[in-house]
């Protein structure tokens, strides 16, 4: 399979499956979508792309943690350091162990104590001689299945927030170096989540 056939087999299988796709200006990429999964009003934003001079199609989902638990989060590092530290050497545990590529933004240090967790990407890639629709979708699921674990782990230990997407320390350091941009790289900031865990899903609001 080359890369213009893995591209026309997983617009089929979007289509087999009724999932909403929509075509992203990426070049660095020869293909790279934007998908609601689950396809439903509370679907997420996923990201399904075939970079340029590789073999394979990367799947990835990146979200963002709510202003209040993001708050939470800070009180916990200043009463119990080691517990927060705790917490999220637990959670790259849990990550590594996911079968899954992952990416923890989380905030500067103060006082040695790591900030709150700002974002998370999540991803898996899948080489083209093992890329089949059983792979593709399974690789889907999987993403979002490490994704839903994650946000009900914040949501348990953190609360449900505002509804109000906090800052991402790495991000504003991207948009800063690259002055005379409107924006950074889209595949650096593509959001899901911008209005809480669960927000309603409308294409035409998409990034």
């Amino acid at each position: 399979m080359n890369s213009r056939e893995a591209a026309e087999s997983i617009r089929a299988w979007l289509d087999g499956e009724r999932l909403e796709a929509r075509e992203v200006t990426d070049p660095q990429a020869i293909m790279h979508l934007h998908i609601r999964y689950p396809p439903t009003k509370q679907g997420h934003l996923f990201n399904v792309v075939i970079p340029k001079k590789r073999n394979l199609i990367l799947i990835y989902s990146i979200t963002r943690v709510d202003e209040g638990q993001q708050k939470s989060m800070r009180e916990l590092s200043n009463e119990d350091p080691e517990g927060w530290e705790a917490w999220l050497h637990d959670t790259r545990i849990n990550m590594t162990s996911s079968d899954l590529d992952w990416v923890l933004h989380v905030g500067r240090k103060k006082d040695g104590t790591s900030g709150p967790l700002q974002a998370f990407n999540l991803s898996r890639p899948v080489w083209f001689d093992g890329l089949t629709q059983n792979e593709f979708m399974h690789s889907m699921r999987r993403v979002w299945l490490t994704k839903l674990s994650l946000i009900h782990q914040i949501k348990y230990g953190f609360g449900p927030g505002i509804g109000k997407p906090g800052p991402v320390d790495d991000w504003s350091d991207k948009s800063r170096k690259s002055r005379g941009h409107s924006h950074p790289r889209t595949s650096e900031i593509d959001t899901d989540e911008t209005g809480g865990f669960g927000k309603d899903f409308d294409p035409l609001d998409w990034v």
